[in-house]
């Protein structure tokens, strides 16, 4: 059967597509109908932090389809309630309530409806770079003109200031304002990582002003960056967080989360979600929340995170411009277009990544990943942007790049079981 021929007859077009078609995965790895096996470093753009059909999640979605999978919110449910209780476990206080989402942009229009609600004001504040989903409402606060221009009107008012830039968010931020919204690291924008001075100042400057600080972790939160939330770097709580991507353990599911006050002020069927909440899913977070909680993979993370970005910038490249990120959330920027080279890991080395903006490569390893394997394509990155080899002319001179070694201090995920998993 030609899949790849028939997706392409009947899918909307509004995605490019590759020329072959992925069939299965475990762990860290995929493989195409072919045969071929990919070393996987995007895992559905930081949905698969726990890689691929992992045991727990597999057996919770498995145990809970036999039982119950579809009850809307206005009935009370037990995978629901144990659901709520283990992800509110994890975080901070006043951060109690949780409005559960099928998506991370249904999570940020959550977000956004919330903070009006609570606030009673209209203008939204954020970063230039952001990207926060597609929807009219989660688009009005996303950077990129190319994918707002075509849709206006939107959600107004809304203003855009340089990410990073503590004076130009002090400026902004008024009276009017209803929320502050930011990426603890520009995900789409380029994987840029929020200085400390940045975050702190929104959190002090939205309470002054009595707006919200809106924190969108959708693809920074559950360990990917070296802490359970990004937030924790910066040593700041917001008063609503967005959450998706791997918070299901590759199920569809995102979540609000916001504080008792916050959540009393929005009027009772002022939103809603027919799917949002449903057993299948809230039996798939809890089993996703509970393998990187109680395992401490952001431990995990942060280690290899750090392997892999000194093994990147080893690379003697001219190409390269920078290499930056958190934990296992890695961009390379070039100075030049990032595709040709994504194409290049792709079909010469059997890597799978993907872009944050033109020019950077953006990694995001699944934390079941081995240093060995990190070494491996950071190898391979270094010879798909030097043609052929880890030797190049620099300065006239050949150089080859000194990696690394693999070390022993980073123990690699043995068990799945969860503790006390029903």
């Amino acid at each position: 059967m030609d899949w790849l021929s028939i997706e392409k007859r009947h899918d909307s077009g509004v995605y490019a597509k590759s020329d072959f078609v992925i069939v299965r995965g475990e762990g860290a790895y995929v493989w195409d109908a072919e045969g071929n096996r990919y070393l996987d470093l995007i895992n559905g753009i930081g949905v698969g932090f726990l890689g691929h059909r992992h045991p727990a999640v597999v057996e919770a979605i498995k145990k809970q389809a036999e039982t119950l999978a579809v009850l809307p919110q206005v009935f009370a449910s037990d995978r629901r309630a144990e659901f709520y209780k283990t992800l509110v476990e994890t975080l901070p206080e006043p951060l109690t309530r949780v409005f559960p989402t099928n998506s991370g942009t249904e999570a940020v229009e959550a977000a956004l409806k919330f903070a009006r609600a609570a606030t009673g004001k209209k203008k939204f504040v954020a970063a230039m770079r952001s990207f926060h989903g597609r929807s009219f409402g989660s688009l009005s606060i996303t950077w990129e003109k190319k994918y707002r221009e075509p849709f206006k009107p939107l959600v107004e008012p809304v203003e855009f200031i340089p990410y990073n830039d503590v004076e130009a968010l002090e400026k902004a931020v008024d009276g009017e304002t209803a929320a502050v919204i930011l990426e603890p690291v520009q995900g789409e924008g380029g994987v840029r990582p929020a200085t400390p001075e940045f975050l702190q100042a929104a959190r002090e400057v939205t309470r002054e002003k009595g707006a919200l600080l809106v924190l969108d972790e959708i693809q920074t939160g559950l360990g990917r960056t070296g802490r359970m939330y990004a937030f924790e770097h910066y040593g700041v709580v917001p008063d609503i967080l967005t959450l998706a991507k791997p918070l299901g353990g590759g199920f569809p599911l995102g979540s609000m989360v916001t504080t008792d006050e916050i959540a009393d002020r929005m009027p009772k069927g002022a939103h809603g979600s027919t799917f949002g909440g449903n057993p299948l899913a809230m039996a798939a977070g809890t089993a996703a929340v509970r393998a990187v909680w109680e395992g401490r993979l952001w431990e995990r993370a942060e280690r290899l995170g750090a392997v892999f970005m000194e093994a990147l910038r080893a690379i003697e490249s001219k190409k390269v411009r920078e290499v930056r990120g958190l934990g296992l959330m890695v961009g390379v920027e070039l100075k030049e277009k990032a595709a040709p080279y994504l194409k290049r890991l792709a079909e010469e080395h059997k890597i799978l990544t993907i872009q944050a903006g033109p020019n950077v490569m953006r990694f995001l390893p699944p934390v079941v990943v081995t240093e060995e394997e990190l070494l491996g394509a950071a190898r391979a990155v270094a010879e798909v942007l030097n043609e052929g080899g880890r030797k190049w002319d620099v300065g006239g001179k050949k150089k080859t790049t000194r990696f690394p070694q693999p070390t022993s201090h980073i123990p690699h995920p043995t068990s799945h079981t969860l503790k006390g998993a029903s």
